[in-house]
């Protein structure tokens, strides 16, 4: 599955091999723009003090059952093996209800054919969060059961009246769902601009979206990530040693991606052309936003299967430029392209500058890219043990996030082949358990999923996850779909004694979510770095609220956040273990 040419993979390994013999020792660089650390920082992840002698175990409880949730995603799987088939099943994390309670909302697919919502069972459902770890059915009276054969998801506040907002993704229906604030919400796509068709090519197979403020004007605009120029209509059929399979998108054109910028009085712009976002066609899977180069704008990194991956620099003018191959996140260290899925973009070391953690295929490993500083990366998936640790994997939706509160973020994987027929085309097993991996403080990464709990034992046709703290006890849990199953309600169980703090942004000047917000904190233990966003992973949304694990800090000496605003706002003796609401400064 691999669509790059043998000149582009030489060029690439000898950049690849260039730029190695540029850096020498891990963490040390002999670029002419070599890493910066930040004062009071730790390079390669080591927070001093966070470690214990003994770690505890990271477990997950799966709750489903005594959750309330009662929800099945279909496929609609056909004889015909329709490639949309495999990439159904999203997820957001949010409070659409502002009770402090991250509630669920799950997509779902379609009839085929028809590829609409021929019953209740393909509904689209939203489940409020009861407080007590029972989740209750509101799809109904919010109206959100969709239209059409939906995908992903993307949560947030476009309109900065407080209340999150929903747009969902989807092969032939994209839905802007306004929140009402009053427990409803309304379909405004058509009055918005945003149904998602591309000109020229008409509505195009959406398979995911993100919020993000890409000219600092204080409105969420809306980025939609297009796969595949596919039609079930007149798609042909394929076949592997015999048996239907789905068709690899090497065999498909890719579609251009839509930027949509937010004109402040309910409606959006299609700003693709004119930004530049549409001349780079790709066949995106995954997209996260972080300001890589820490020059005040938010970039974008798109996971493209089998295609050579996009890191799109804001220019800060209202145009990006990709620039994915000259800094090194285009192709894996190999020099290939992957078959890349689900991506997250968070500092990973601990040294203020956001990496890159992608999923892909069997065979690939998954990548991480390491932030070097002057817009350059370097793929340390060998090195940080993950390479071999996964090689034999294929995940959906990824996530970087401290799940033992240590002050080390961690790994999570959402595993599952792509052939739901793969034992019989492909010799392998189909279902597979999910993948958490621990962060060792050194930008190594242990393999923790046998001791995670019963979840991580068990095989299932894992796609979209989406993490939050559902119960506001400092943990970070986890929600992930299944195809053609229940989801897992993931909660952290982990028993361990470490400190953390979870903040809750209100953006003034800047959007009210506050996405795109940096924040640096400080304790004895040293410093970390962390962002506000809820675009992560596969087809997911997760938590807008920022979570940091403190390890035995039992106090957090300063706070800086920088806005998207440009203010920067410093809170100092700050006590763990709280959910803090942090409103930004005037000034």
């Amino acid at each position: 599955m691999d669509c790059i040419t043998s000149t582009r993979r030489r060029f690439v390994q000898q950049a690849v091999t260039f730029a190695a013999s540029m850096v020498g020792a891990r963490g040390a660089s002999a670029l002419p723009f070599p890493p910066v650390l930040a004062k009071n920082s730790f390079p390669l992840g080591a927070v001093a003090g966070a470690a214990h002698p003994a770690k505890p175990v990271i477990a997950f409880e799966d709750r489903i059952n005594t959750s309330g949730i009662h929800f099945n995603l279909k496929n609609s799987i056909s004889p015909q093996r329709y490639t949309i088939e495999t990439m159904a099943g999203g997820v957001a994390l949010f409070d659409y209800n502002n009770d402090g309670l991250l509630d669920i909302f799950f997509t779902n697919g379609a009839a085929i054919p028809s590829l609409e919502k021929s019953g209740e069972s393909f509904f689209n459902r939203l489940f409020r969060n009861n407080g007590d770890g029972t989740f209750t059915d509101v799809t109904e009276r919010a109206g959100v059961h969709g239209l059409g054969y939906s995908m992903g998801v993307a949560a947030g506040d476009y309109d900065n009246d407080g209340f999150v907002d929903l747009y969902v993704a989807g092969v032939n229906h994209n839905q802007l769902l306004h929140n009402n604030g009053d427990g409803t919400f309304t379909d405004v796509t058509a009055h918005a601009g945003v149904s998602g068709v591309v000109p020229k090519l008409g509505k195009a197979w959406a398979i995911t979206a993100g919020w993000f403020d890409y000219n600092n004007d204080g409105l969420l605009d809306l980025l939609v990530l297009n796969y595949l120029n596919y039609n079930i209509r007149t798609a042909s059929h394929c076949e592997a040693v015999g048996y239907p399979a789905y068709c690899s998108p090497v065999d498909f054109l890719g579609m251009p991606n839509i930027l949509y910028r937010n004109n402040g009085d309910g409606t959006f712009t299609d700003v693709s052309e004119e930004s530049h976002i549409a001349q780079y066609i790709g066949k995106g899977m995954g997209v996260s936003f972080a300001d890589y180069d820490n020059d005040g704008f938010v970039d974008i990194f798109i996971s493209n299967d089998t295609f050579e991956n996009y890191l799109l620099h804001n220019n800060g003018d209202g145009t990006f430029s990709e620039v994915g191959v000259l800094a090194g996140v285009a192709y894996n260290g190999l020099g290939d392209a992957v078959a890349g899925m689900g991506t997250d973009f968070r500092d990973l070391d601990n040294d203020g500058r956001p990496d890159i953690f992608q999923t892909c295929m069997f065979g690939e490993g998954f990548p991480i890219y390491r932030n070097l500083g002057g817009g350059q990366f370097q793929d340390v998936s060998g090195p940080s043990g993950l390479a071999a640790r996964t090689s034999r994997l294929t995940a959906w939706s990824a996530g970087i996030f401290d799940f033992d509160n240590d002050g080390n973020k961690d790994l999570f994987t959402a595993n599952a082949d792509i052939l739901d027929n793969a034992p019989l085309v492909a010799h392998r097993p189909y279902r597979l358990p999910a993948g958490l991996f621990r962060n060792q403080g050194n930008m190594t990464f242990e393999d923790v999923s046998q001791t995670a709990g019963k979840s991580f034992l068990t095989p299932a046709a894992h796609r979209a996850a989406a993490f939050g703290d559902l119960n506001n006890d400092g943990k970070v849990d986890i929600v992930v779909t299944v195809m053609n199953g229940s989801p897992n309600i993931l909660m952290n169980r982990t028993e361990s004694q470490d400190h953390w703090i979870l903040l809750k942004l209100v953006g003034v000047k800047s959007n009210r979510d506050g996405l795109g917000t940096k924040v640096k904190l400080t304790t004895v233990n040293g410093s970390q770095y962390n962002h506000a966003t809820t675009a992560v992973g596969y087809n997911s949304s997760s938590d807008k609220r920022v979570h940091f694990g403190l390890g035995n800090a039992a106090s957090i000496q300063e706070i800086e956040l920088t806005w998207p605003s440009g203010i920067r706002q410093v809170l100092k003796n700050v006590k763990a273990d709280q959910v803090l609401t942090v409103t930004e400064s005037a000034t």
